[in-house]
């Protein structure tokens, strides 16, 4: 089976088709992870994508049912050197075109991934169309010309309820703008109490709750494309401890009155590193974002920067200087990627300990005492 991808700039590849049969327009992006196929394909954040794999051997260990993030894909597309046919993995529980079939991604090998790698770094991410069909060049043109990028990525990945992850320690609110289950396995590991929300719940909504901490997940597309997520944190900063990632870092920001822009060719892959300014420590993480914090827009806000990229020194972390909040743009929970940035989770459940340490509670009871108290003494006078 033929199939053709076709950029915005005129650049057409021809290759073998595998997965679904059809066609779809997304934003084109690669991938610099050498392992990890299955966790990008479900990564909720490439919502409306089509990615390329710059590793060139891709479906030799097949797809199992463990290392999903979210219950299905969401990629518009996937692009390859060598689609490996016949998986050789004991965790093999069938194989990579078993999945794009079953649901509709259309994927294509043996075109020059090298080439079009190159073509987005030096050009930037651009739309294409990936089809199996016959259609003439300008037929397809027009079609991609004429089909404009999601921009509801976040409301199509978010959970439509609200569910829970019984734990017998801190209660965290997940506001789920697309989350990778990554994080919620971080959190229950350590032992949470998570309840996950939709992206659309208000800070009334999330107050019910009763939470320690608030977390902020990732998420695919522009965050200036959910204003009233930028909102809802805005009114919960300073009233519960916060920790951002990803989207939820750009989040975090915008509503502390910082800006954010879009990158070149983005940050995707598992490789990244990233320098803790306080320490100076350099850790290696893995990433996948179309979007960062712009640094001059940090200047007058109450953010602190904490962490830069080694590669091209944009914010990778930042902190706010009077509450307990922070962010960090990569992935903690990594799935796929190195696994030696999960210390913050525990700095966040810390950070949680000392809010609460430093800010207790006062009970219903002692509250209802103290309020008969002053119905008493007012009928008295």
């Amino acid at each position: 089976m033929q199939a053709r991808l076709l950029l915005e700039d005129g650049t057409l590849f021809t290759g073998r088709g595998f997965g679904a049969e059809g066609g779809s327009v997304g934003e084109v992006v690669f991938n610099t992870g050498i392992t990890g196929y299955q966790e990008v394909l479900s990564d909720p954040s490439y919502c409306g994508q089509i990615v390329t794999m710059t590793f060139p051997l891709i479906g030799n260990y097949g797809i199992n049912r463990d290392d999903f993030e979210s219950i299905r894909p969401y990629i518009h597309g996937f692009v390859v050197r060598r689609h490996e046919e016949v998986p050789s993995n004991w965790r093999a529980q069938y194989t990579l075109d078993h999945l794009l079939k079953e649901y509709g991604i259309v994927g294509i090998s043996d075109i020059d991934t090298r080439m079009l790698t190159r073509i987005l770094r030096q050009h930037g991410t651009m739309k294409g169309i990936l089809t199996t069909g016959n259609e003439r060049i300008e037929e397809l043109q027009e079609r991609l010309g004429a089909t404009p990028l999601l921009r509801d990525q976040v409301a199509r990945t978010s959970t439509k309820s609200v569910f829970s992850a019984p734990g017998e320690k801190e209660r965290i609110v997940l506001i789920d703008y697309g989350a990778k289950s990554g994080i919620l396995r971080e959190l229950t590991k350590r032992g949470c109490d998570v309840v996950v929300v939709p992206q659309d719940a208000t800070a009334e909504d999330i107050r019910k709750l009763h939470p320690d901490g608030i977390q902020l997940s990732n998420g695919p597309g522009d965050p200036k494309d959910v204003p009233h997520a930028v909102e809802t944190v805005r009114e919960l900063i300073g009233e519960f401890p916060l920790f951002g990632i990803c989207l939820g870092h750009q989040l975090f920001a915008l509503a502390s009155g910082a800006d954010t822009g879009k990158l070149k060719f983005g940050h995707r892959g598992g490789n990244h590193p990233v320098k803790e300014l306080e320490s100076g420590r350099c850790f290696i993480t893995s990433q996948n974002h179309g979007y960062t914090v712009v640094e001059e827009s940090i200047i007058g806000t109450d953010l602190e920067v904490t962490h830069i990229n080694n590669n091209d020194k944009t914010i990778e972390g930042l902190k706010h200087k009077k509450y307990p909040a922070f962010s960090v743009q990569y992935h903690p929970e990594a799935a796929p990627g190195p696994y030696d940035n999960g210390y913050l989770f525990d700095r966040f459940i810390e950070m949680i300990r000392t809010h609460k340490r430093d800010n207790p509670v006062r009970s219903r009871q002692a509250e209802l005492s103290e309020t008969l108290r002053g119905e008493l003494q007012y009928a008295q006078k």
